[in-house]
C-alpha cells in the first residue's frame, strides 16, 4: 500500500452506544441509532445496556446514550468525567438524565419521584429529568440559529414528552420550547410552566455533552410488568425527518474530535 493510499484511509472511530432501561422501546431506538452510526464505515460500535464496562468507555472516541432510569455506579461516573475532561464527546438522548422511583407510601403515594442520587452524573449531563406533561403536540424553536448543530433548522411541531428539568451549570441552549401544562403523575410538577431546553451543549474540559430530550418511543410490551399491554406503538419525534437530521448532526459533532490522541 502506498503512503498516499494510507494517508487517504480514514481512521477508525470507536463508539460506545449505551441503550437500556425501562418504559421505552429500546429495541427500536437501538436499531435506529445503529443504522445511523453505520452510515460511516469508519465507526465501529460496541453496545451495552448500562455504563459498567468502564474499559470500553475509557477507550471510546465517542459516546451515544439512550436510556431511562439507568444510573451509573460512582466508578463509572468518575470514568465518564475523566473521559469528558480528556476530550470525549457524548451525545445524550431523551431519558439519559432520569432517575425514577415510584413512591409506595406517604402523601405522594403513587407518584413518580426524581431522587438526587447521582449528582456527578447530572452535573456532567447538565440537567436532571423532573417531570413531563401528557404526551401532546408542542412547538420546538431554535434558540441559536447560527450554531452548526442548528443552522438551517426551522421551528417544528412534535408530539413527544416535553421534559421539565433541573439544570446544572452553564448550558448553551440550541433548541427550546414553551410549556403551559404542568407535569402529571410526578412529585415535582407545580413549577414546570415556562421555557424549557430541548437541546443544549455543556462543555467539560476538552470535551462536551450534547443533550437532546426528544425521542420518546414505546411499543406494546414496554410497560411490563406495570401494564401487560400498551395499546399503541408510539414513535413521537422519530416520525419526523428533522429529528433524524438532528441525530445525524449530533453524531457528526461527536466525530469532529475523533479519534482522540
Amino acid at each position: 500500500m502506498s503512503d498516499a493510499t494510507a494517508e487517504a484511509r480514514p481512521p477508525r472511530i470507536n463508539c460506545v452506544l449505551v441503550c437500556g432501561g425501562v418504559w421505552h422501546d429500546m429495541d427500536f431506538a437501538r436499531l435506529e441509532l445503529l443504522k445511523l452510526l453505520a452510515e460511516d464505515p469508519a465507526v465501529r460500535t460496541r453496545v451495552f445496556e448500562d455504563y459498567e464496562n468502564t474499559a470500553a468507555i475509557a477507550e471510546a472516541d465517542i459516546l451515544i446514550t439512550y436510556t431511562c432510569d439507568v444510573t451509573p455506579s460512582l466508578k463509572a461516573q468518575e470514568v465518564l468525567r475523566d473521559w469528558l475532561q480528556a476530550g470525549g464527546r457524548w451525545y445524550a438522548l431523551h431519558g439519559t438524565n432520569s432517575v425514577l422511583r415510584l413512591l409506595t407510601d406517604g402523601p405522594n403515594k403513587g407518584l413518580w419521584d426524581a431522587p438526587r442520587w447521582a449528582p456527578l452524573m447530572m452535573d456532567m449531563l447538565g440537567s436532571q429529568f423532573i417531570s413531563h406533561p401528557p404526551i401532546a403536540p408542542y412547538t420546538v424553536t431554535v434558540a441559536d440559529p447560527d450554531h452548526p448543530l442548528t443552522q438551517g433548522v426551522e421551528p417544528f411541531e412534535t408530539t413527544d414528552e416535553l421534559y421539565h428539568m433541573e439544570y446544572h451549570g452553564d448550558l448553551h441552549v440550541l433548541l427550546e420550547t414553551d410549556c403551559t401544562v404542568e407535569g402529571t403523575g410526578f412529585v415535582e410538577a407545580a413549577d414546570a410552566i415556562g421555557k424549557h431546553a430541548v437541546m443544549y451543549l455543556k462543555g467539560h474540559g476538552a470535551g462536551a455533552v450534547l443533550y437532546n430530550t426528544l425521542g420518546h418511543c414505546r411499543g406494546h410490551y414496554d410497560l411490563q410488568p406495570m401494564l401487560d399491554w400498551w395499546p399503541t406503538v408510539d414513535r413521537c419525534a422519530w416520525d419526523l425527518p428533522v429529528f433524524y437530521d438532528l441525530l445525524r448532526r449530533g453524531i457528526a459533532w461527536c466525530k469532529e474530535r475523533a479519534p482522540r490522541g
